[in-house]
C-alpha cells in the first residue's frame, strides 16, 4: 500500500486522494476552508498550502523539495512523499492568510451563532498572529435574507464559495452566486430567485464561519452547551443519519451525520425540521381510561390493568384482537407489542399501520434522494410482524377486517405520527369495539379510545429502523419523554407483565434485538458515540 508522511506521521492510502484528504482520513489536523469532500476543489482559500517533497524519478527516486508551497487540497498524494505543514514557510503562509481574512471581519464572536463551531475562530487561535496590524476602517457588508431558512451575514463571509458550489453541484438549483470584486465581493442570490430548494439549510452546515445561519436555530443556544446524539431520520424512509443536538431535555436542532452509504453529508429540510412535534402542546403525557364523563387520568398500573382486562374480556367472548403497528415505531417496539397482544390472544390479527406517501421520490444531481414515503420503518415493522405470521395492510384492515360485523372485538392502535393521522373510516370502524390507543399526540382517536397510553417519539428512546434500501440502523435516545410517557417497547413489556406473562423488566433495545435474532443480530449498523462539545476554556463555578 502507498504511504505518505505528513509532519512525521506515516499515512497509508489507496487510489489518488489529495494530501489534505489523506490527512483528514488519518485524523491529522490540516487547516482548510474552501475544501469539502462532497464538493469540487477550487483551492481558493490558500490556508492549506504546505511544503512538499516528492521522489524524483529523474534523479533515482530521491526526495526533492518542490520550491513553492502547494495547495494540499488540490495536490494528489504520491507514494513516498513527505509533507511539512509546520515548517517556517508553511506557518508564515498560514499567518498571512489568517491576517488577510480578518482584515474586514467583524469582532462579533460573542454574539455569533457559529462561535464554538467556527473554523475562523479556531484557526485564528491556532494559526493567527494574536493581534491585528490593520488600522483602517473595516468595510461593512449587509445582512441578507436569502430564503425561508437561511440568513447571510455577509461581513463574516470569507468567500470560500462552498455554498455556491453546493447549489450548483449537489442541488443543481444554482440560486447562489459571487457578485462584485475585490473587497466588495459578496455571496448573493440571483435577482428574483430565493434560496428555496429542498436541501437549502445544508449551506449553513458547510459554511466554515458564521456567514450562513439557520433561521430556526438563530440565537437559540450556544453550541458548546449542546450534546449531539447519533440518530436516524425519524420522518421519512430514507434512513438519513443525523445528530440530535439537545440541552435541558429539549431538542434544539438536527444536523446531518456523515454516512457514505446513505445520505453522505446532507439531509433534506423536511428531515431537519421534522422534530417540532416532539415538544408540541398536544403531546400525551399521562395514561388515561375512558369513563362516562370522558378520558380520566390514571396511574400506569391501573391503565395497564384496564387495557389487559378489556382485551381479555373480548377474547373470552370468542372474538379477536387486532393490533395495528405504526411504521413510525421501531423494530423493537413492534416485536414487544406483538408479543404482548399475542400473549392475550394467540390468534390476534397483525396489521401494518398506514404508510404516508407524498408525491414521488426526487433525486438531485449530487445523488441525494428525497423519499416520497414519509415513514421511517415500514419495512422493519413488516419484517418483524411477519415473524409472527400473516400481516394485513392498513387498507385491508379498514376495508375487511374492521368493516361491518367482523369477528374483531378489540383493537390496539399505535400512532407516533407527527400529525393527526386517523382517517374517518378507521374512526368509524372503532364503534362498539374496545380500543387501546398508544400514541404521542392528541387527536380524533383520543376521544374514542377506552384506554390511552402515551408513547415516545424516536428521539426519546433507542431502537432500530429499516430504511427503503433494507439497511437496519440503530439510533440512540437523546432526551426523556414528557411527563409519564414511555417508549412503546416498554409499554409492550408492561402489558406482558400486567397479563402475568413476564416479570417486570426494563426495555433494552439490544436485548430485544437478540430475542428477534437473525439479521437483527448480524446486520444492524450501530452508530458512533455521542458528539459532545467542550469549550476551550474551563469554567469554574463561583
Amino acid at each position: 500500500m502507498a504511504v505518505i508522511t505528513i509532519d512525521g506521521i506515516v499515512c497509508e492510502f489507496e487510489g489518488k486522494p489529495s494530501i489534505l484528504q489523506v490527512a483528514l482520513d488519518n485524523n491529522i489536523e490540516l487547516p482548510h476552508y474552501c475544501y469539502h469532500p462532497g464538493l469540487s476543489v477550487v483551492a481558493s482559500c490558500r490556508i492549506c498550502l504546505a511544503e512538499v517533497a516528492q521522489p524524483n524519478p529523474r534523479n533515482e527516486g530521491k526526495l526533492e523539495l518542490i520550491p513553492k508551497l502547494l495547495p494540499t487540497c488540490q495536490t494528489t498524494a504520491v507514494d513516498g512523499a513527505e509533507v511539512y505543514t509546520k515548517s517556517d514557510k508553511s506557518i508564515a503562509n498560514q499567518k498571512a492568510v489568517m491576517e488577510y481574512l480578518l482584515i474586514n471581519h467583524p469582532l462579533d464572536c460573542p454574539v455569533c451563532d457559529q462561535a464554538g463551531e467556527c473554523y475562523l475562530q479556531d484557526y485564528s487561535y491556532d494559526y493567527g498572529r494574536g493581534h491585528s496590524r490593520f488600522e483602517e476602517t473595516k468595510i461593512k457588508q449587509p445582512k441578507k435574507d436569502l430564503g425561508p431558512n437561511i440568513y447571510l451575514y455577509a461581513d463574516r463571509c470569507i468567500m470560500c464559495t462552498r455554498c455556491v458550489r453546493f447549489t450548483r453541484e449537489v442541488t443543481g438549483t444554482g440560486e447562489l452566486c459571487v457578485s462584485g470584486r475585490g473587497n466588495r465581493e459578496q455571496i448573493d442570490v440571483f435577482p428574483g430567485k430565493a434560496l428555496d430548494n429542498e436541501l437549502s439549510a445544508n449551506v449553513a452546515d458547510i459554511c466554515p464561519v458564521g456567514a450562513l445561519l439557520d433561521k430556526d436555530f438563530l440565537f437559540e443556544q450556544r453550541v458548546w452547551n449542546l450534546t449531539g446524539v447519533p440518530s436516524v431520520d425519524g420522518y421519512t424512509s430514507s434512513g438519513d443519519n443525523i445528530w440530535v443536538d439537545h440541552n435541558d431535555n429539549r431538542v434544539w436542532r438536527l444536523r446531518p451525520r456523515h454516512n457514505p452509504h446513505v445520505n453522505k453529508w446532507w439531509i433534506s429540510d423536511e428531515i431537519r425540521y421534522a422534530w417540532k412535534h416532539v415538544h408540541s402542546d398536544s403531546r400525551l403525557g399521562n395514561p388515561m381510561v375512558r369513563s362516562e364523563s370522558g378520558p380520566q387520568r390514571e396511574s400506569w398500573a391501573d391503565a395497564l390493568d384496564a387495557a389487559v382486562n378489556g382485551l381479555r374480556d373480548v377474547v373470552q367472548q370468542g372474538k379477536r384482537i387486532a393490533l395495528m403497528v405504526s411504521p413510525m415505531l421501531s423494530c423493537e417496539d413492534a416485536y414487544l407489542l406483538a408479543m404482548a397482544v399475542r400473549a392475550i390472544d394467540a390468534q390476534a390479527i397483525l396489521v401494518e399501520g398506514p404508510v404516508p406517501v407524498v408525491g414521488q421520490d426526487k433525486t438531485f444531481p449530487g445523488g441525494y434522494t428525497i423519499r416520497a414515503e414519509k415513514a421511517p420503518n415500514a419495512r422493519g415493522v413488516r419484517h418483524v410482524l411477519q415473524g409472527f405470521g400473516e400481516v394485513k395492510t392498513y387498507t385491508e384492515a379498514v376495508n375487511s377486517v374492521l368493516a361491518g360485523d367482523s369477528a374483531v372485538g378489540a383493537v390496539v392502535l399505535t400512532g407516533n405520527y407527527p400529525n393527526d393521522w386517523a382517517g374517518d373510516q378507521l374512526i368509524e370502524s372503532l364503534a362498539n369495539r374496545f380500543t387501546v390507543l398508544i400514541d404521542t399526540l392528541g387527536g380524533a382517536l383520543t376521544g374514542r379510545a377506552n384506554v390511552i397510553l402515551p408513547g415516545a417519539t424516536w428521539v426519546e428512546k433507542t431502537g432500530t429502523f429499516e430504511n427503503v434500501d433494507g439497511r437496519l440502523q440503530a439510533f440512540c435516545q437523546a432526551i426523556n419523554p414528557p411527563e409519564l410517557a414511555r417508549a412503546e417497547g416498554q409499554i409492550g413489556l408492561d402489558l406482558l407483565t400486567a397479563a402475568g406473562e413476564a416479570d417486570a423488566t426494563r426495555y433494552d433495545a439490544a436485548t430485544v434485538r437478540e430475542a428477534i435474532g437473525g439479521v437483527f443480530v448480524t446486520e444492524v449498523h450501530i452508530p458512533a458515540s455521542e458528539d459532545t462539545r467542550k469549550p476551550d476554556i474551563e469554567y469554574a463555578e463561583l
